[in-house]
């Protein structure tokens, strides 16, 4: 699996990965982390894990599996056959071991990684694009989040903005429930070390299929979403009971991903929906709402708030006693103060402390983006040229009247596209900038001024035309070149979680480190134990 993927059953990995167990990246088992740190190590020393060879740390005993009698002849005999419903249903996936954890900043750990790959001479994949995620940017969202809205929001993280194995682990220990989409996000957080009680998970997906809500009732994972009657005739027939939570319909409008297009019930049809489930005999137990992913405007949390109150009343006329309030994500990293001054203020009024409603939150960028950053290798360049090769579009390019001062002037291919860490720039509608990490081999510490800044493209590795990056970065052009390395920032939320690995290149992988003081440092690791 690569580092940041919803664990799976054991897979060919090592087959495919074997020149990354001796590389800046190698692998090793999670378990055997040195968690001994004080407070007297330095930030820049890197915590080290039992050496591998091969697949196996140096000091690890191997046991040999005892001898198996030989097999008995085969003998004709009538085939079992086993009712499916019989069969048991792996719960819980088996996980590869997880990556070392260094100390140091994000671009000292660029740094250090960079000088054990050689472009000249490494095995093929060896110059791959990689992420490097600081857990203790994860670690001080968190904090950041209990400042603000700690006394009343607990936040459950959205699994699906970045199922990465360390994060998940650290939001487990930090006490965060999860919100998850899929089975297989559920299978996820359970597979974790020390299992979170299913309690702290939320099945907040609206539409589910009929396995899917049967393998969580056989999880014990009651809380769950709906919006619509045939949701709940659904749930009566494989999880009589569940939790459910009413998912009403809000303004979205200022967000980058419109929720409400797809998911939420309107107002007009909260008490319908209420009535069918008391015919239903189905246990509702709350609302919640989804603002949209990235909200940009924090007045439309206080709306929902006012939303969310009209239907609990709805609901206690219908003879519901609702106890729980989910306020969705949508939560962005630059005006988090904002918007939780925003609950504050409407959840006090709407929502009392007295009133006994337990409130949750369903954050996911907030916590992951800023924690990840992404390395690029230019693979190659060429000059920029205008349109396509029709006979028009060549003999428009004779015209040269057209101001030429904001065309791009040179293409340049990097190692990874929006076929892997950049389908953000599709699905998810960001935009990147690249950094300059290194030229001529040297690598740039800081963003010195360039002499010469100019207009280009960035293209990632595949074949199709769509896979452009940046159409209007801004780079050295006359200095930078294929070899050189580019670092692009805020690359943790939806990016590597929708990779694909399209004409055949591999998901980047991730190194991870914790840059923090050497005592939170301690106190993060000991999370992770």
């Amino acid at each position: 699996m690569t580092a940041i993927a919803i664990p799976i059953a054991p897979s060919s990995f090592e087959a495919q990965h074997d020149s990354f167990s001796r590389s800046p990246f190698s692998r090793s088992p999670f378990r055997q982390l040195s968690l001994s740190a004080s407070a007297g190590v330095s930030p820049n020393k890197m915590y080290t894990i039992t050496s591998p060879s091969r697949d196996l740390p140096f000091d690890t005993k191997v046991v040999q599996a005892p001898s198996l009698p030989p097999t008995p002849p085969a003998v004709d005999q009538a085939p079992i056959v086993l009712d499916p419903r019989s069969r048991p249903t792996p719960v819980v996936p088996q996980t590869e071991p997880l990556p070392l954890v260094h100390s140091g900043s994000i671009v000292d750990n660029f740094r250090a990684a960079l000088d054990g790959i050689d472009i000249e001479e490494c095995e093929a994949h060896g110059e791959n694009a990689f992420f490097v995620c600081d857990l203790a940017e994860v670690y001080r969202q968190h904090m950041r989040w209990m400042r603000e809205l700690g006394a009343r929001v607990q936040p459950f993280f959205a699994v699906k903005s970045n199922p990465d194995p360390y994060v998940l682990q650290l939001m487990a220990s930090l006490g965060l429930g999860f919100d998850c989409a899929s089975q297989p996000e559920i299978s996820a957080v359970l597979a974790l070390p020390h299992k979170p009680d299913p309690s702290r998970i939320i099945y907040a997906n609206p539409c589910k299929a009929a396995s899917f809500v049967r393998n969580a009732a056989k999880n014990g994972v009651d809380y769950m979403t709906f919006d619509n009657g045939d949701e709940l005739a659904k749930i009566k027939k494989y999880h009589p009971s569940a939790k459910m939570v009413l998912r009403i319909l809000t303004d979205d409008s200022s967000s980058l991903c419109r929720l409400g297009l797809k998911f939420g019930a309107p107002l007009s049809e909260v008490r319908g929906l209420l009535k069918k489930a008391a015919e239903l005999d189905i246990n509702v137990v709350g609302v919640s709402f989804h603002c949209g992913s990235g909200c940009k405007d924090p007045a439309l949390f206080g709306d929902a708030i006012r939303r969310a109150r009209w239907a609990f009343d709805v609901g206690a006329e219908e003879g519901f006693k609702f106890d729980l309030l989910d306020i969705g994500g949508g939560f962005e990293d630059e005006n988090f103060e904002l918007i939780s001054a925003v609950l504050r203020e409407a959840i006090a009024e709407h929502f009392p402390l007295e009133g006994g409603v337990r409130i949750i939150a369903e954050p996911g960028r907030y916590y992951v983006s800023r924690a990840f950053q992404l390395a690029t290798n230019i693979i190659a360049r060429r000059a920029a040229r205008e349109g396509i090769n029709d006979e028009t579009s060549m003999m428009e390019g004779l015209d040269m009247d057209d101001d030429d001062e904001h065309k791009p002037t040179a293409m340049y291919y990097i190692n990874d596209g929006v076929y892997g860490a950049f389908n953000c720039t599709l699905f998810d509608h960001q935009v990147v900038h690249p950094v300059v990490m290194t030229l001529s081999d040297v690598f740039q510490d800081s963003q010195q001024e360039f002499g010469n800044l100019e207009e280009c493209s960035v293209w990632g590795p595949t074949c199709d035309s769509i896979d452009v990056v940046q159409q209007a970065a801004k780079l050295p052009v006359d200095v930078l070149s294929v070899g050189d390395w580019l670092r692009w920032e805020n690359m943790g939320a939806y990016t590597i979680c929708a990779a694909s690995q399209f004409n055949g290149f591999r998901k980047s992988l991730v190194r991870y480190t914790i840059d923090a003081e050497p005592e939170v440092e301690a106190r993060i690791r000991a999370l992770l134990a």
